[in-house]
């Protein structure tokens, strides 16, 4: 975001930057690289952050400036796209380890990409993963905000897994769930590249990435009829109505009780081959 659309266009002190040039810099980013609404959006907060950085750290005294910054209009987002719960049943029939695994892990937490490829065994017990980290281009990152630290609820189907993943692997007790074989973290762009798209493809099952499976979940779980409250708590998205202080240890009562209903869900699913006779996997 910085090295894309800011660093050429960051020609002025910020003790001397107005709201005015806030709204010469986004019209100036606008008009070059034809964004989407929810991208200047982005980075606009980028910026918001900078400011508030710099007032806490003394180099400015002002009031955030970005705040009364009109953004210009930008291209409408794309489409976005949901898994359905039959989507993953398809996916997850064709799948060899460690993919079919790492797909539950995604599909039935909705954990964001980086967080999976963060998962460790020493946050799990049978019931709960706590987030701890998220990974990004090769780097560990703290989870992206303080509630997404909250703990996922690990579902039987999940947990079966899981176990099975465990055993596989030689029955490790700490590091990464889904390791590389040089021990790094997971490459889930290769792995969809490579294993998933094909075999999902020809199970007629079209791939559009991992973030689905996060809006899956929440779609699987409304078709179940649960609130957009408890939807957004087990998502640990920032808006979430009830506030989660610190570092949250336990899973919201109301957050397992959501994801058990949709564990029965599941064990009514057609073909629903969870753990099959002989499994095969990929390194």
């Amino acid at each position: 975001m910085w090295t894309r659309y800011l660093k050429s266009r960051s020609n002025i002190m910020l003790r001397e930057f107005r709201t005015v040039d806030g709204e010469r810099l986004f019209q100036s980013i606008a008009k070059e690289h034809k964004l989407t609404c929810t991208t200047l959006a982005h980075i606009k907060a980028f910026l918001s952050g900078v400011f508030r950085f710099a007032r806490r750290q003394g180099v400015i005294n002002s009031e955030n400036l970005m705040r009364d910054v009109v953004l210009p209009k930008g291209k409408p987002p794309g489409e976005t796209h949901a898994y359905s719960l039959e989507d993953i049943v398809q996916m997850l029939d064709v799948l060899p380890e460690p993919a079919a695994t790492i797909v539950a892990a995604a599909a039935f937490t909705g954990a964001r990409k980086g967080e999976v490829r963060g998962f460790l065994w020493e946050n799990y017990d049978g019931v709960q993963i706590r987030i701890s980290q998220s990974f990004w281009r090769g780097h560990a990152l703290e989870p992206k905000t303080r509630k997404s630290k909250a703990p996922v609820p690990v579902i039987a189907q999940l947990a079966q897994r899981l176990e099975l993943h465990r055993s596989l692997s030689g029955n490790p007790d700490n590091g990464f769930m889904f390791p590389s074989s040089t021990g790094k973290p997971f490459n889930m762009d290769a792995l969809s590249r490579d294993v998933i798209v094909p075999l999902a493809t020809k199970a007629g099952v079209q791939w559009h990435g991992w973030h689905p499976f996060r809006r899956g979940l929440a779609t699987n779980l409304y078709r179940l009829g649960i609130s957009d409250k408890i939807i957004q708590r087990i998502l640990r998205q920032a808006n979430v109505a009830v506030t989660q202080n610190c570092y949250i240890k336990t899973v919201d009562s109301d957050a397992a009780a959501a994801m058990q209903q949709f564990e029965r869900s599941l064990e009514y699913a057609p073909s629903m081959h969870l753990l099959g006779a002989e499994t095969p996997r990929v390194m």
